[in-house]
């Protein structure tokens, strides 16, 4: 192709690496299955369609979405799971000595934020990243990125609280609505409940289930958005997938 004849992204395609070989390192396909991907058009890199194998890109500063879905290509993002144990500060570091999340993370290289709380004596899923962006997202209710619940309670459930809740009660600082509730299990004078909403008020499920005559007991986050606890023991931190990451760069439009 002569100069006068290349696209208008030609200008990148002298520098970085094939665009093709960035979808490959990342996961996404093989190399051929990546080209043709290119081809048939499911691929934008900075918001612009790419359709020519010729592109090139820099893995460091590009945005590059496959069918709509965001795909990380930098290696410097981190992305980690943290299953947080009961008894554990939601801090990176700790003036009184006392446990806390940064004790998991200190062979860890570069700044990492966590993504939102977990009170001390609640444990499950905690995100931990360096991208201030997609964290600041996460936690900010504009974006409204749902957390489960699991919660073991004492007494019995009414059978009106689910719609109760979902109509919204009314706390010491402001209304609150649950997106779902649902009993899990009962035995005894103990109730085992399923809570998914996205507010990130502090200690917000504890308070509302004391509201409504139903003290917390046991509290474990099992999921954000579509990123969820397996089978990671307490303590355990495993990285994100492909998947996982794409999701929640989507639930809040990066």
């Amino acid at each position: 192709m002569t100069s006068e004849h290349r696209s208008p992204s030609s200008k990148a395609d002298s520098e970085g690496v094939r665009l093709q070989k960035v979808l490959s390192q990342a996961g996404v396909a093989s190399r051929r299955a990546a080209e043709e991907m290119i081809v048939e058009g499911r691929i934008e890199v900075d918001g612009e369609l790419v359709t020519e194998l010729g592109r090139r890109v820099d893995p460091a500063t590009a945005v590059i979405h496959v069918d709509g879905n965001r795909v990380m290509v930098n290696d410097d993002l981190t992305h980690l799971l943290l299953n947080k144990p009961t008894g554990i500060l939601c801090t990176m570091s700790d003036d009184k000595g006392r446990p806390c999340i940064g004790d998991y993370l200190r062979e860890r290289q570069g700044k990492l934020f966590h993504v939102g709380r977990l009170d001390q004596d609640t444990e499950g899923l905690l995100l931990i990243t360096n991208d201030g962006e997609l964290a600041n997202r996460l936690m900010h209710p504009k974006y409204k990125v749902r957390k489960t619940y699991l919660a073991e309670v004492l007494g019995s459930v009414p059978k009106d609280l689910g719609q109760r809740l979902r109509d919204g009660v009314e706390l010491e600082d402001g209304p609150v609505k649950v997106d779902r509730f649902k009993l899990v299990d009962t035995n005894q004078n103990r109730s085992l409940v399923e809570i998914v909403l996205h507010e990130g008020r502090n200690r917000i499920v504890r308070r509302l289930l004391k509201h409504v005559g139903l003290p917390v007991q046991r509290l474990v986050r099992t999921r954000i958005g579509d990123v969820r606890l397996t089978s990671e023991r307490p303590g355990a931190i495993r990285p994100l997938n492909r998947q996982e990451i794409g999701s929640l760069y989507r639930a809040v439009g990066l």
